[in-house]
């Protein structure tokens, strides 16, 4: 029998500046981030909000969201190894004997900050707008979270085109026509793209949310778009990781057969529903 798939192979690096590499994986953050600020500048004139108070918004959003997403790497998943490496976590290096930082600095490389968790920048990011919110825009939390949460739709699809050209975080083997063979990661046979799946379905996402946004009135509903994002995002999360392979050896079956990954997006779905059900004046 023949089985037909994509043999996947591109350069992570989409050019280089003397000996340092533009990733796609970073040239796609700098599209969610110009893409998401002027939506999100679109949404303050509608709300007649100072637009004095976006650039700020940003500011607190990349920093937590950052933050988050490396917090979440080192303690959700990669705890057993930065517990021995504890200058990783906050410098974008990696203990190398035959690396060398720079002239004077041998025994490490610099790689980047390689493993940020979704998990973490929900936390990250809602603690950081907690903060803007309280500090900077004087209204309630809330408010910045229903409108947000149509950016953050759009950002998490550029996040995982950005997984797809590192090749990473795909999925369990497939005989289906669509599965990609990840040779830059030592791939020989057709895996689950789970990448695209994960990417088509939070632009999906971004565009019902902004649908719901801007030709209906459930924006006047504090913490309802906050809530669908919520339980739509991590339920597709939730399904997609039965595809995916665990990112943790030994946690494919951590608790009542579910992977860390789906442990984690339980809570933050039971989340989201509190807030669509939830009673309001």
């Amino acid at each position: 029998m023949i089985t037909l798939s994509i043999d996947w192979n591109p350069d992570p690096i989409l050019f280089k500046i003397g000996s340092f590499g533009i990733r796609y994986y970073s040239l796609l953050f700098v599209v969610a981030f110009v893409v998401g600020l002027q939506l999100m500048k679109k949404i303050f004139i509608n709300d007649k909000v100072s637009l004095e108070k976006l650039d700020p918004l940003f500011m607190y959003t990349i920093l937590s969201m950052f933050i988050g997403m490396r917090l979440g790497e080192v303690f959700f998943y990669s705890w057993d190894y930065y517990q021995h490496h504890l200058l990783e976590i906050i410098l974008p290096i990696k203990e190398d004997p035959k690396g060398t930082l720079l002239w004077f600095i041998n025994g490490y490389r610099f790689t980047g900050f390689q493993g940020l968790a979704s998990h973490g920048a929900a936390i990250g990011i809602i603690t950081g707008l907690y903060l803007y919110s309280k500090n900077v825009l004087k209204m309630p939390l809330l408010w910045v979270l229903d409108r947000l949460a149509i950016i953050v739709a759009f950002a998490g699809f550029c996040i995982r085109l950005g997984n797809l050209m590192n090749s990473e975080i795909y999925g369990k083997p497939t005989d289906m026509a669509i599965g990609f063979v990840f040779k830059r990661a030592g791939e020989t046979i057709p895996r689950h793209p789970t990448q695209i799946y994960e990417a088509l379905s939070y632009l999906a996402i971004f565009f019902v949310m902004w649908f719901l946004y801007w030709k209906t009135d459930l924006k006047k509903k504090a913490g309802l778009l906050f809530g669908f994002f919520f339980t739509s995002l991590w339920t597709v999360r939730f399904v997609i990781e039965f595809l995916k392979e665990a990112q943790v050896d030994g946690r494919e079956d951590w608790v009542l057969g579910l992977n860390t990954g789906q442990v984690l997006s339980i809570p933050l779905v039971a989340i989201g529903l509190f807030f669509i059900v939830r009673k309001r004046s």
